[in-house]
């Protein structure tokens, strides 16, 4: 398994659950990932949401995206840190990837969107298949 066969799996399985840490309590939430490439995982939200305070308070998380083929499951585990990026270029391409943002009343240069980032971090597949197999973690 590579950091590349990590990036594929959750490009072609992008709804992930989302876990973060409100005070002492975790919070699971479903997100949409934008997309994943080399540089890593990239999500977008707003301050409408929770999950931005609860990031800025601790950036801990992890993601988990599922997927299930007939009777055979696999998952991918993202365990790491967020970072916020604030990028014109990136702010500009979510708005042509989401065009439902604006109706939602964002633009580019709205205050209250977020682009975060999981760059670096630890990485695995598990497949249901090879439920006694030894995790192979991969660090990017």
């Amino acid at each position: 398994m590579t950091f590349k066969d990590c990036i594929k799996f959750a490009n072609d399985n992008p709804v992930s659950f989302m876990a973060t840490i409100d005070n002492d309590q975790p919070r699971v939430r479903t997100m949409l990932l934008w997309y994943a490439d080399e540089t890593g995982f990239y999500y977008q939200t707003s301050d409408s949401k929770q999950i931005y305070p609860q990031l800025k308070a601790n950036p801990k998380l992890e993601i988990c995206f599922y997927k299930q083929k007939d009777m055979v499951d696999a998952m991918l585990r993202v365990t790491g840190e967020v970072e916020f990026m604030d990028d014109k270029e990136l702010r500009e391409k979510v708005f042509k990837a989401r065009p439902f943002l604006r109706n939602l009343g964002y633009t580019p240069e709205s205050t209250g969107l977020y682009i975060m980032r999981i760059a670096h971090g630890e990485a695995y597949i598990f497949n249901s298949l090879k439920v006694f197999a030894p995790k192979e973690f991969i660090t990017f």
